[in-house]
C-alpha cells in the first residue's frame, strides 16, 4: 500500500519559519524545495505561476498563527476583521465581503481539502493537525470558481499514513488560557489507516461585564476530526473525513460601541423649542443619535441619544421616558469591558463530512471525485446597546404622550400595566429601564460534488477539466427586541377589549406578544428579519497547458458558472396586527429569485529563463477574470416615511492583469519573489443599513498593487524573511448618500426623524415651519410627519447640495433622502496602502537539544472602513509583535515553548460597523486581541 504523505510547507513571506522548523539540524543553509497544490496538483512553490502563501502545522505554531484571523500577520495585502452579524471579512488585495445579505457571497473562497465552504468557522476555530494552509491571492475563477474574486484560503487537513504517529500538546497562558490538542495515526493493515485529531480551548474573558460581574468575551470551544484512508490498489486512493466544531461561551459578537452623543440643535432656522417636556421631545426629533466625528475623538465612549432610536420613540409615545434614557451616561474606558443586562450568548456547531477518491483511469489520466456535506448552526444573543440607562422609566407617564386623552390612562391604565414603571417584556425580562437585545442566528446545509480529470502526458499538452455542483440552503433570523416596543403594543392591545388583554396573540387589532423568552417568530412585538435562502450553483471548468518549449508554457482556462438564488419573501412584521411570519409586501412575489450565468477564466504564460545572476527564475504573466454573483437585499420594513431600497444587487467582476517573477539566488540561500497587478473592478458590492434593512449597492473601482517576498538564510540556523504589500485602490465615478451625514453639514438643510425613526432631510426653512406649527398646536409628535410625503409635487427638485426631493409633506416642504456624495477617487474600505511583515529566526544546537528564537513584526498603514472616506471612517495604522522561544529534543520527541502575542499590547481598531437611523447611528468597533503569553509542552511519538 502507498499512503501518500507529503510535508507541504510554506510559500510566501512565511516560508522561512516553515522551512526552518523542518531543517534545524541541517549542516547547509540552502533553502529546500517546497511543495504546494495551488493548481490542484502537487508542484514546487517556485514553479507555480500564482501568488500563494502556505504554512504547515509547525510553521503555524512557531509564528503563533492560531487561526484564520492571524493570517493577516503573515500574508501580504491581506486584511481581516470580524463583522457585525457573526460573520467576518477576509480581504485579499482590497477584495472581500463588505455586503450584508443572506444571499450574498464572500469575495474570498474558503475551502476545506479543496471543497468550498459557504458557511464556515474560519474566525472561530483554531488550526490543528493540518498538512498546510494555503492562501492564493488574486481571482481564482477557473479551478476554484464563483466566489473567489479576491482569492482562496484552502485548509488541507493531515491525512492518514502507513506509519504509527502521535502527539499531544498542552498550553497554559494568561487569562487562564488552557489549550489541548493532539492526534494519533493508526495503520490498519495494508489498505486502511485511521487518523484521529482534536483541539480544545478554554479561557477567561478579555474583559468584564460590570453589571453581572462575570467575564466577557471568554472561550469554550473544541474541535474533533476523524480521517480514514482506503487504498485498495496502487490505482485507487481514497479518504473520508468527519470534522466537528462546537462552541458554547460568552464570546462578544461585537466590540465596543462608539458614539459621541447628538443632543440635537439648539434652534431650527432660528426657531426655538417649546418649554418643558414638549421641547425635550421636539429637540429629540432633530437628533440622529450620534455625531459623525472621528473614531479617535475624545468622547467617543459616550452613549446614543435614545430619543433618536425607534425604541426611544416608542418610549416617548407611551410616556415611559422623558428625554434621553442615557442622559449623562459615559461608558467604561476599558475597551474590553461591557455593561450589559445579561452576559453574551454564543453557540455554534458545525459538522463537515467529506469523501475523496482518486482513480488512475490510465497511466496518464487520473479521475478525482470530491463530495462534501456540511451542517452549520449558530445562535448568538447579546445586549443591543451594551450599556445600561441612567434614567429609569416614569412611574407615572410623562403627561405629553399619545394616550394622554384616553380616560384614566395616567391614573389607572398605566400603573396597572406597568407598576412602578416596570415593563414585563417576555424576551428581555421585567425592567423599569430601557432594555434592548438582539439575536443573530442561522442554520445551513450544503452539498457539493466535484469531479475532475487530470492528465500527466509526456508530450507538450496536458489538461485539468471537471465540473462541480453545489446546493446550499439556509434559514435564520435577526431579531431586535426592545421593551418599549413591547410595552407600547401591550398598551394598544389592552385598549381594545376584543383582543383579550395586553399579551394577546389573536384579536382584531392585536399585535401578538410572543410569550417565549427565546422568540419563535409568532410575535409582532419585535423586529425579525427572516428569509430562507436556497442556492443552486453548477459549473464546468477546465485548463489546457501547452509546453511550447522546455522552459516556456502557455495556460488557458475557462469556467462557465450558473447561479440560481431563491429567497422567501417575508416583510418585517414589527407592530403589524396579527401573529406569525408575514407574507411579502403588497405587489411583491412570495419568492424572490435571481439567476446568473457567467464565464470566467485565465490566460497567460510562465517562462523559466536561464539568467546569469539567479540559480532559478520563473517569470509569469496572466489575465484572469473573476466573478461573484449578485443577490437579494434583506426585506424592507415599510411604513410611513420609509423609503425601501432596491430588491436586488448586481454581480461583481474583476478583470485582473498580473505579472510576477520567482527567483532562487545566492546558491539556493535566498528566494526573492516579486509581483505586480492591476484590477478593473466592476460592480463592487457594498452595504449600508437604511431603514432597518441592509441595502447593497454596486460601484466600480480600480486596484493597483505590488508584492515583494523574500527569504534569506545567510548562515546555518539563521533565517530572515520579509513580505511587503503595496495597494492603491480608487473608486470610479459614482455617488451615494452617506446615512451618517445626510446633509453633508449644509446649514441650509436639516435632518428630521420619521414616525418609524428613520431619517430624512428637508430645508432648514421647511423644518422651521414644521416646528412652528407643532409648537402652535401643542403637538410635538406632529413633527414625525415631516418625512412622510403626501404628494409627488416637487419630486426631482434639488433642495440643496444635490439632495433630490421625493415629494411634498403635509407642511408644504419638500422631502429628500439626503445629499449624494461623490465617491470618485476614494479608496476601497479595509485596503491599507502598505502591509509589512518581517521575521527573524535563529536556531542553536546543544547536543541532542536545540533552541529556536523567533520574532515577527507586522505593520499596516491607515485605512478607511467605509466608501465615503469621511473623518468617521478613518482607522489608524497599527503594529503587532509576536515572540517565541522553542526548546526541542527530537530524539525524545519533546518540545517546550514560550510565546508572547501582541507583545506591545496594541489596541488596534480593525473595522467598524455603522448601524441604521432607527438605532441612532452608533458604530460597533472591532479590535485586535490584547497581549497574551504562555507556555506549551509537546510530546511526539
Amino acid at each position: 500500500m502507498k499512503l501518500k504523505h507529503s510535508l507541504l510547507m510554506s510559500g510566501a513571506c512565511m516560508v522561512a519559519m516553515a522551512s526552518a522548523t523542518g531543517a534545524q539540524a541541517q549542516s547547509t543553509n540552502t533553502i529546500e524545495e517546497l511543495v504546494v497544490t495551488a493548481q490542484k496538483k502537487e508542484e514546487s512553490l517556485q514553479d507555480v505561476p500564482i501568488a500563494v502563501s502556505a504554512f504547515d502545522q509547525n510553521a503555524l505554531e512557531k509564528a503563533k498563527i492560531d487561526g484564520g484571523p492571524n493570517l493577516v500577520l503573515a500574508v501580504p495585502n491581506v486584511n481581516f476583521s470580524k463583522g457585525n452579524f457573526t460573520g467576518y471579512n477576509f480581504q485579499i488585495r482590497g477584495i472581500g465581503s463588505k455586503l450584508v445579505a443572506g444571499s450574498g457571497d464572500a469575495g474570498t473562497g474558503i475551502h476545506l481539502n479543496n471543497a468550498p465552504l459557504i458557511a464556515n468557522n474560519l474566525f472561530e476555530t483554531e488550526f490543528y493537525d493540518v498538512e498546510r494552509v494555503e492562501v492564493l491571492r488574486g481571482p481564482q475563477g477557473t479551478l476554484y470558481g464563483r466566489n473567489a474574486t479576491g482569492g482562496v484560503v484552502n485548509l488541507i487537513t493531515a491525512k492518514p499514513t502507513d506509519t504509527f504517529q502521535g502527539n499531544i500538546r498542552a498550553e497554559y497562558g494568561n487569562y487562564n488560557t488552557q489549550k489541548l490538542r493532539g492526534m494519533v495515526n493508526l495503520p490498519l493493515g495494508d489498505k486502511f489507516a485511521l487518523r484521529l485529531a482534536g483541539s480544545m480551548l478554554k479561557r477567561d474573558g478579555f474583559g468584564k461585564n460590570i453589571v453581572t460581574g462575570n467575564d466577557a468575551d471568554d472561550r469554550d470551544l473544541f474541535g474533533t476530526r476523524a480521517s480514514l484512508a482506503f487504498n485498495p490498489t496502487d490505482r485507487f486512493r481514497s479518504w473520508v473525513v468527519w470534522d466537528h466544531f462546537e462552541e458554547d461561551d460568552n464570546r462578544s459578537r461585537i466590540g465596543k460601541q462608539f458614539c459621541t452623543k447628538d443632543n440635537g440643535p439648539n434652534t431650527v432656522g432660528g426657531v426655538g423649542f417649546s418649554a418643558g417636556g414638549a421641547g425635550v421631545i421636539e429637540r429629540g426629533l432633530f437628533s440622529q443619535g450620534c455625531q459623525a466625528v472621528g473614531l479617535y475623538t475624545p468622547g467617543m465612549l459616550g452613549t446614543v441619544n435614545s430619543q433618536a432610536t425607534l425604541g426611544g420613540l416608542f418610549g416617548t409615545y407611551a410616556g415611559f421616558q422623558t428625554g434621553d434614557a442615557y442622559a449623562g451616561k459615559v461608558q467604561t474606558p476599558n475597551i474590553r469591558d461591557i455593561e450589559s443586562t445579561f452576559d453574551p450568548i454564543y453557540k455554534s456547531k458545525t459538522d463537515i463530512y467529506q469523501f475523496n477518491a482518486e482513480f488512475d483511469v490510465s497511466d496518464n489520466i487520473t479521475m478525482n471525485w470530491l463530495t462534501a456535506f456540511t451542517t452549520y448552526k449558530l445562535t448568538t444573543r447579546q445586549d443591543y446597546n451594551r450599556y445600561t440607562p441612567s434614567v429609569p422609566f416614569n412611574t407615572t407617564p410623562n403627561p405629553i404622550n399619545l394616550f394622554a386623552a384616553v380616560p384614566g390612562y395616567a391614573t389607572a391604565i398605566y400603573p396597572s400595566l406597568f407598576p412602578g414603571g416596570v415593563i414585563n417584556d417576555p424576551q428581555n425580562g421585567p425592567f423599569n429601564r430601557f432594555t434592548t437585545s438582539d439575536i443573530s442566528s442561522g442554520y445551513t446545509t450544503q452539498w457539493s460534488h466535484e469531479i475532475r480529470f487530470q492528465s500527466d502526458f509526456d508530450g507538450p499538452f496536458n489538461f485539468n477539466v471537471g465540473g462541480i455542483l453545489t446546493r446550499f440552503q439556509g434559514t435564520g433570523d435577526y431579531y431586535v427586541m426592545f421593551n418599549t416596543g413591547t410595552g407600547f403594543y401591550q398598551l394598544n392591545n389592552a385598549l381594545d377589549p376584543r383582543n383579550g388583554g395586553p399579551n394577546c396573540v389573536a384579536g382584531p387589532t392585536c399585535v401578538a406578544i410572543d410569550p417565549n423568552k427565546d422568540p419563535t417568530r409568532i410575535g409582532h412585538n419585535y423586529y425579525d428579519s427572516y428569509g430562507p435562502y436556497d442556492l443552486t450553483s453548477y459549473a464546468a471548468f477546465g485548463e489546457l497547458y501547452w509546453q511550447m518549449s522546455e522552459n516556456f508554457k502557455w495556460t488557458v482556462g475557462l469556467r462557465y458558472t450558473v447561479d440560481k438564488k431563491d429567497v422567501e419573501n417575508h416583510a418585517v412584521n414589527l407592530g403589524t396586527p396579527g401573529s406569525g411570519i408575514s407574507g411579502p409586501l403588497p405587489g411583491t412575489p412570495a419568492n424572490l429569485k435571481v439567476s446568473f450565468k457567467e464565464p470566467t477564466g485565465r490566460f497567460g504564460f510562465d517562462w523559466k529563463p536561464d539568467l546569469a545572476f539567479t540559480d532559478e527564475t520563473l517569470v509569469y504573466a496572466f489575465y484572469s477574470r473573476g466573478y461573484k454573483a449578485g443577490g437579494l437585499n434583506s426585506p424592507c420594513s415599510g411604513g410611513a416615511g420609509v423609503i425601501c431600497g432596491p430588491p436586488t444587487f448586481k454581480p461583481e467582476f474583476i478583470n485582473s492583469y498580473e505579472i510576477g517573477a520567482k527567483n532562487v539566488l545566492l546558491d539556493g540561500t535566498m528566494t526573492l519573489n516579486l509581483g505586480a497587478f492591476h484590477y478593473d473592478y466592476k460592480g463592487y458590492q457594498i452595504s449600508k443599513i437604511v431603514n432597518r434593512a441592509s441595502t447593497n449597492e454596486n460601484i466600480d473601482a480600480k486596484v493597483n498593487g505590488a508584492e515583494f517576498e523574500s527569504v534569506w538564510q545567510p548562515l546555518d540556523g539563521l533565517r530572515l524573511n520579509a513580505a511587503i504589500g503595496y495597494l492603491d485602490t480608487e473608486i470610479q465615478s459614482t455617488s451615494s448618500i452617506d446615512t451618517f451625514n445626510r446633509t453633508q453639514s449644509n446649514p441650509a438643510l436639516t435632518l428630521v426623524k420619521s414616525s418609524a425613526a428613520s431619517n430624512c432631510v428637508v430645508t432648514t426653512a421647511a423644518a422651521a415651519t414644521a416646528l412652528s406649527i407643532a409648537k402652535a398646536t401643542g403637538n410635538p409628535f406632529a413633527l414625525t410627519a415631516v418625512c412622510t410625503t403626501v404628494s409627488t409635487a416637487g419630486a426631482g427638485a434639488n433642495i440643496g447640495s444635490g439632495a433630490i426631493a421625493t415629494g411634498t409633506n403635509a407642511f408644504g416642504g419638500l422631502v429628500s433622502d439626503g445629499v449624494p456624495v461623490n465617491l470618485a477617487g476614494n479608496p476601497l474600505p479595509n485596503a491599507p496602502h502598505w502591509t509589512i511583515s518581517l521575521g527573524a529566526q535563529y536556531t542553536m544546537e546543544f547536543g541532542d537539544w536545540s533552541a529556536t528564537m523567533r520574532g515577527d513584526y507586522y505593520h499596516q498603514t491607515e485605512s478607511v472602513t467605509r466608501i465615503w472616506n469621511s473623518v468617521s471612517d478613518r482607522v489608524k495604522g497599527w503594529d503587532n509583535v509576536n515572540l517565541t522561544l522553542t526548546v526541542e529534543n527530537r530524539d525524545l520527541g519533546i518540545e517546550i515553548a514560550g510565546f508572547m502575542k501582541n507583545a506591545t499590547n496594541e489596541k488596534a481598531i480593525t473595522d467598524t460597523y455603522l448601524t441604521d437611523d432607527s438605532s441612532g447611528l452608533f458604530q460597533n468597533v472591532f479590535y485586535t486581541e490584547p497581549r497574551t503569553y504562555g507556555i506549551s509542552i509537546t510530546k511526539r511519538w
